[in-house]
This record gives structure tokens, sequence and C-alpha cells, in this order.
């Protein structure tokens, strides 16, 4: 756990280097739009709208998966009520049989 604590202030003081070093205005035009910032912000931006689209392709993945996960933990609740059931039944003494009157 210490390590990703770590890994993510090294991340976070590269991520301020690379901002205070970038701090060139530009002008990024997509068709009749135009957004005016520094570099760093508008490569921030693009990174979290590619991160933004990627969780959209993943989502009906990770929501179908946790379905059948759900399912699946449901059919080993029930298949492990069976097993108890058996092996109770296969431990109680056999009931004892009735008599025999033919003789």
């Amino acid at each position: 756990m210490i390590i990703f604590l770590i890994l993510g202030a090294l991340l976070g003081i590269l991520s301020l280097m690379f901002v205070f070093q970038n701090i060139t205005p530009v002008t990024v035009t997509f068709m009749t739009w135009q957004m005016e910032g520094s570099l760093a912000v508008m490569l921030f931006l693009a990174m979290l709208s590619g991160v933004a689209i990627t969780l959209l392709l993943l989502l009906p993945s990770l929501v179908r998966d946790q379905f059948r996960t759900l399912r699946l933990k449901q059919k080993a609740r029930s298949l492990e009520g069976e097993l108890a059931q058996h092996k109770a039944a296969a431990a109680s003494p056999a009931p004892p049989l009735p008599p025999d009157v033919s003789a």
C-alpha cells in the first residue's frame, strides 16, 4: 500500500513539473468550437476525455460481469444448501424397517 502512495506522490510531482514547464498558451480548434489555455491544461483535458471514452466503452462489460458474478454467487449458495441437506440426510440413521408380517 505504501508503494502506491509513493508512486502517486511521484506521479503528482512529475505532473506539476510538466504543468509549470508547459505554460505556453495554445488554441485548440474542433469544428467550430475553439478553446484557449495552457498547453498542459489542453493535454490534461485530452487525456481526461480519453479516460472518459475508455470507461464508457468498458462499462457494458463491467456491468455484465457484475451480474454474472452475482448469479454465480447465488447458485453457489444454493448448491451449498443442497450439499448440506444431503450431508445431513446421510449422517442421520436410517429409519427402522417395519417387522415382517408374512412369517
